[in-house]
């Protein structure tokens, strides 16, 4: 574009010294030579504006051109306090970020399977996620871990919560299922234990009816009694054993909440438990078990993604697909952003400022150019033109008076 606007003017030029020799040879020709005379003083005094924006015209060190260059530091402070009062202020950032669905982009993105760079992150992430488990020392994070959750767990008073769980679940109804689960177990815990009813009936009753054989009648009519007593309980909602299992619970929940001895019996439970160096060993051997089963799935997807791949797939689909998930998350990275501008807002725009101080006046001068110098070489070839038009007029006008 500035060859454009060059030539342009030297074809100006060109026009005018080719009329000037005419001028007596036709009217015409006087307009041609206003015209192009015209546009050569509206095309060097636009060159002369757009050069001085960048350098000195010509090389030399006219007053008030390089404008650019010689005011880098307060164009620096300029578009710091620009960017500083019209982008990063609460309420631009709010309004920005409550016209975006973030969540449903980055999940529309995260569940694309065709993506080549959805599954580049896949990847990298499976990768760093086993660096990460493998650089870890097994047995200090394993009892890190450890003592984190038992400390957590002493703080905790486990009785009042366990209670308040009972409550919920039987004000909900859903204790029938628990109540259920109880009877099926107990049926299953007397079929594996038949032979020890049995022998403790045998134990118990006299020599007379272990002599006639009785005290073995006796104790399959006991287990057949236990199993119907089972069956009914289960089969029928309104059993008056249901009422007791249901009784029973709702005084355990609470006592649980209310009674300070069951709480501390409880507490003391939870204590052992704790100290129980069996647990330690249990929790080590559990946390390896899944360690080594993490790394074992993320290597044997061949770098595709695996687990972690999966994860991040079902993350991007549940994004996608859950209104109420995108508003939360979108409403949570709204306020991060606000808080973000809001904190540290003074410190991005500082960055700015010294960033473009750091800058030679040279690259600052070639950056701008290359990102507004073609439109400043229209104004070149439009003062041409329309100091030619102006050229035209006056000519026309001073040949009417």
């Amino acid at each position: 574009m500035r060859w454009t606007a060059t030539g342009l003017l030297v074809l100006m030029a060109f026009v005018f010294v080719l009329s000037g020799r005419y001028l007596d040879a036709h009217p015409a020709w006087g307009f041609v030579h206003a015209f192009s005379e015209a546009a050569m003083v509206g095309g060097l005094a636009d060159w002369f504006a757009v050069t001085a924006l960048f350098r000195h015209p010509l090389g030399l060190p006219i007053p008030h051109t390089a404008i650019i260059p010689e005011n880098k530091d307060r164009i620096a402070d300029t578009m710091a306090g620009f960017l500083r009062e019209n982008f990063l202020t609460a309420q631009v950032v709010a309004r920005r970020m409550g016209a975006m669905n973030l969540a449903g982009a980055v999940g529309s993105y995260l569940s694309d399977p065709t993506s080549s760079r959805d599954s580049r992150i896949r990847a990298g992430a499976s990768e760093l996620f086993v660096e990460v488990l493998e650089s870890l020392d097994p047995e200090r994070l394993g009892t890190q871990v450890r003592a984190g959750l038992a400390a957590q767990l002493e703080k905790l008073d486990i009785a009042p919560l366990i209670g308040g769980m009972l409550d919920a679940m039987i004000a909900d109804g859903r204790h029938k299922l628990l109540i259920d689960k109880i009877i099926r177990w107990a049926g299953l815990v007397l079929e594996d234990n038949e032979e020890l009813v049995r022998d403790m009936v045998s134990k118990r009753a006299n020599a007379v009816l272990r002599f006639t054989g009785l005290d073995e009648r006796l104790a399959t009519s006991v287990i057949d009694g236990l199993y119907k007593l089972l069956a009914e309980v289960l089969v029928d909602p309104d059993h008056p054993l249901r009422d007791k299992i249901e009784e029973g619970l709702q005084d355990l929940a609470h006592g649980l909440r209310h009674d300070a001895e069951m709480q501390a019996r409880v507490e003391r439970m939870k204590t052992e438990l704790i100290n129980n160096p069996a647990v330690g060993e249990w929790w080590q051997g559990v946390w390896e078990r899944v360690r080594a089963r993490l790394i074992d799935s993320i290597r044997s997807s061949g770098g595709s993604g695996g687990y972690i791949g999966q994860t991040l797939g079902e993350l991007g689909a549940a994004l996608r697909d859950d209104p109420r998930l995108q508003q939360q998350i979108n409403r949570f990275a709204r306020r991060t952003a606000v808080g973000i501008a809001t904190r540290y807002g003074d410190q991005i725009v500082q960055l700015v400022s010294e960033t473009v101080r750091r800058w030679d006046a040279r690259t600052l001068t070639d950056r701008v150019e290359g990102a507004v110098g073609r439109d400043l070489q229209f104004i070149r070839i439009n003062g041409t033109l329309v100091g030619g038009l102006v050229g035209v007029t006056i000519h026309l006008v001073s040949g009417l008076f």
